[in-house]
């Protein structure tokens, strides 16, 4: 239920969490398109992952604007925030958690000022370590004599500031390339990272690759996303995936990829049991036929007499096809979901800039 303060009411604790696994994230780097309702489009197609909030970051070389609020893509933007968000690279996020938290400030992409400028960045996926990388984040030089604060009370905030607090040995600043490179050996957990400062596009996912993160190209660009169907809606062509323990960097001089951990592949079943959506391929595999050969599967090893049989939707629709044991048994619908596009509207908060004095 929707608060005045644009927050939502939830029978939990305060700050309890809940499992964050399966949101959607998209980034694209392309001179001269429309990158923020590329974003918008992509995020659409990538809404079943995440329906709790959303939000667009986007730089134009030299700062970075970031627009999110707490409801449905289509809900938290309109023509005139995307015409406000202009620039030629963007990272969104669509946020899902089953619990609690669910505030604003948990809305992502993050942000944070750098040495260099700032940093956003989408995450899909749940860390195990969040302890260790708390105490990793008050060990980090001080900020006006204090430690970096960390606002939010998800386990993606922690991640945004190790990347722009890092300092080398003799205590000049880094990179975000650098950064990357010292912190994410040390995140643990399943982590798609989408994020960006303002010249460059950044991607990295986990060793074990638990969550998907596929690479695609535009005539003019590149787009990363959580699933290849989000690459088909904005015209973009399938690449390939990103690779477990892979590090990629877009900018003006071309796509650059390195290693920050051996790849050590276990990805999530979940994902095309009911994440993913059923015209997405993982790992070659198309998740709609998956889901297919699975009830033929299930027919084989427990076969069950049956007179009709009642999907589950949405993701429980293709199974049925190969479960009938007899033509006589067919497939039919009982009942239908809520349609989502009367969830969670909320207040609406106006884009705020942040360049690199922060």
């Amino acid at each position: 239920m929707p608060r005045g303060d644009g927050r939502l009411n939830h029978d939990l604790l305060p700050g309890e969490k809940g499992p964050q696994d399966a949101c959607g994230v998209f980034g694209v780097w392309a001179p001269g398109e429309e990158v923020a309702k590329l974003t918008y489009f992509g995020l659409y197609a990538l809404q079943h992952r995440g329906q709790e909030s959303a939000g667009i970051a986007v730089s134009n070389g030299s700062q970075i604007l970031v627009f999110k609020d707490m409801g449905l893509v289509s809900q938290v933007f309109d023509e005139t925030s995307l015409g406000s968000l202009q620039g030629h690279i963007a990272v969104g996020h669509a946020r899902y958690s089953t619990t609690g938290a669910s505030v604003w400030e948990n809305a992502q992409p993050t942000f944070r000022a750098t040495a260099h400028g700032s940093i956003a960045l989408g995450h899909n996926g749940n860390l195990v370590n969040t302890a260790q990388l708390a105490e990793l984040v008050a060990e980090l030089p001080k900020e006006n004599g204090r430690a970096p604060k960390v606002a939010a009370t998800n386990d993606t905030d922690l991640i945004t500031a190790l990347l722009a607090g890092q300092r080398a040995a003799d205590g000049e600043p880094v990179t975000v390339e650098q950064a990357a490179h010292v912190v994410l050996p040390k995140v643990q957990g399943a982590f798609s990272l989408v994020f960006m400062d303002e010249n460059t596009l950044y991607a990295a996912r986990d060793p074990q690759g638990i969550r998907p993160l596929v690479l695609g190209r535009l005539e003019r660009g590149w787009v990363i996303a959580s699933e290849s169907a989000a690459l088909d809606i904005c015209g973009a062509s399938f690449v390939r995936e990103i690779e477990p323990g892979e590090f990629v960097a877009i900018d003006e001089n071309g796509l650059r990829t390195s290693r920050f951990a051996d790849a050590k592949p276990k990805g999530c079943v979940f994902e095309y049991v009911y994440l993913a959506r059923p015209d997405t391929d993982i790992a070659g595999r198309n998740v709609y036929l998956s889901r297919v050969e699975m009830g033929r599967k299930l027919a084989a090893e427990a076969p069950a007499e049956a007179d009709l049989v009642i999907p589950t939707p949405e993701s429980g629709t293709p199974p049925p096809s190969a479960t009938r044991r007899r033509p006589a048994s067919p497939s039919a619908p009982a009942w239908s979901r809520t349609p989502t596009s009367d969830v969670r509207s909320s207040s609406r908060r106006r884009p705020s800039a942040s360049s690199a004095s922060g």
